[in-house]
């Protein structure tokens, strides 16, 4: 059976069913543990479907009893809700597929990426689908969601599909999970891993990161640019593509995927000998994760 969200009582979840008013402690404990939650809902919906089934069983198979009386019958539908209660939640049955269902809708799993012709070809695929890394399967979805405002702005501004700009903040943060923090714990909100030149004058941060120095991988301390949200992230990088003549190839690339990412290793956007590659592989991830959301 699915583990139970952190602040609903097992007697609450097995009342569910056919007491709406343990609704209220799901929902509380839903805040705590989302993908937990979901399975539980997925559980109580195959509880429900599997109460009404059995009842529908049991009339077409024996009627109205000429010896039923009111109490018989809420009996029997307490028997029908309990064999419901215990074969609800069974691994392979009704209930995963409904939970999968409720977690791709929640953002906690891209689900199955679409390989087929027809799907969304505004923008192509580089390279073969086993080039593709595997989709981490919560941060993926929920770094593309929750920054595809900010890279459709970026967008607007610098004609660069934001689809390359999401795989390239992806890229530099591990889908989010090792996002620039200085050494004294500061947040940067830096997703492109921009540096603090002499001509930037805002808030930064220091960071021991590694760089590549005749293609030999060397631990160093850099200054990087802060900022106080991830869209002014975005909105700096679009000011960098679009005001720096070393980026003029990567905008003029447009939407070409392997051009985008090849253009900003020549202008040395990196230092990474393999970073176009690896850039490239990210993009192929992002556009087949926009195209499970569509």
């Amino acid at each position: 059976m699915a583990a139970i969200p952190s602040g609903v009582s097992l007697a609450s979840t097995q009342a569910l069913a056919t007491d709406t008013r343990g609704l209220d402690a799901l929902r509380r404990g839903a805040g705590q543990d989302p993908k937990a939650a979901a399975r539980e809902v997925a559980r109580q919906f195959e509880s429900l479907f599997m109460n009404e089934l059995l009842k529908s069983m049991r009339a077409a198979s024996m009627g109205d009893g000429l010896m039923d009386n009111e109490a018989s019958k809420m009996g029997t539908g307490m028997l029908d809700a309990q064999i419901a209660g215990q074969i609800s939640g069974r691994p392979g049955g009704l209930a995963d597929v409904i939970a999968r269902q409720l977690e791709r809708q929640m953002g906690l799993n891209p689900g199955p990426i679409p390989t087929t012709a027809s799907a969304n070809k505004a923008l192509p695929l580089i390279g073969r689908p086993s080039d593709t890394p595997k989709i981490p399967e919560r941060s993926a979805a929920g770094f593309v969601q929750q920054h595809t405002d900010a890279a459709k702005a970026a967008e607007t501004r610098t004609g660069i599909p934001a689809a390359f700009m999401l795989a390239q903040a992806a890229h530099e943060t591990g889908w989010g999970k090792r996002e620039i923090v200085g050494r004294d714990g500061t947040r940067s909100f830096n997703l492109f891993g921009i540096k603090a030149g002499s001509s930037w004058s805002g808030p930064t941060v220091d960071v021991t990161t590694t760089e590549y120095v005749g293609g030999r991988a060397q631990k160093v301390v850099q200054r990087f640019r802060a900022y106080s949200s991830y869209a002014e992230s975005f909105a700096d990088y679009a000011n960098l593509m679009s005001n720096s003549p070393r980026y003029r190839a990567v905008v003029a690339a447009g939407s070409d995927a392997k051009g985008f990412a090849q253009g900003l290793q020549r202008a040395g956007y990196a230092t990474d000998p393999a970073y176009a590659d690896k850039l490239t592989r990210v993009i192929n991830t992002t556009l087949r994760l926009q195209r499970a959301q569509a």
